[in-house]
């Protein structure tokens, strides 16, 4: 079973497979990937996070991906690093700040993962 996991997150990772909802996000995080520079990570966390937040945005505007529907009227709750609102009867948003994640590329793959298991 373990081996079969790990076998289908190489697959998904490296995007030979495709899993409902999770087109968006692989690219995104596959964006994110290809303009990171290692030694901005490891010499200044908050600048590399800072910068990459603004290549995110710029994808983000670029390939239309805003969130534009969200009404604050609607707030239900919050957690330390998320703030929910309903969307209708059936789901909710939730906008996150990343605070427990050096990038937001780990914060995509890991989200990533919640929504293909």
């Amino acid at each position: 079973m373990q081996n079969h996991l790990k076998y289908e997150l190489h697959n998904v990772l490296s995007g030979k497979s495709e899993v409902r909802f999770g087109t968006v996000i692989q690219a995104t995080a596959r964006y994110l990937k290809n303009g990171e520079e290692t030694s901005v990570a490891l010499e200044d966390g908050k600048r590399f996070k800072s910068e990459e937040k603004e290549r995110l945005e710029n994808y983000i505007v670029q390939n239309n991906l805003w969130v534009k529907e969200i009404d604050l009227s609607n707030y239900v709750s919050e957690g330390a690093e998320q703030k929910v609102y309903l969307k209708d009867s059936e789901y909710v948003l939730k906008l996150n700040d990343s605070i427990y994640y050096t990038s937001w590329k780990d914060y995509l793959l890991i989200y990533y993962f919640i929504i293909i298991f």
